[in-house]
């Protein structure tokens, strides 16, 4: 995962934590992407199961 210091995801259950956790990062991704900040990568997420 992308490095985002002070970046938290909270929700009821893992799953939901992680789900926000994801959509944050890809948000932070595309900011970065726009501003010319970063460049192209590959990502993928992966959740333990039973999360």
């Amino acid at each position: 995962m992308i490095d985002l210091p002070g970046a938290l995801a909270y929700g009821s259950t893992a799953a939901e934590a992680a789900a926000k956790a994801q959509a944050l990062a890809l948000r932070a991704l595309a900011e970065r992407l726009e501003l010319g900040e970063a460049r192209p990568i590959d990502i993928s997420f992966s959740v333990p199961a039973g999360v």
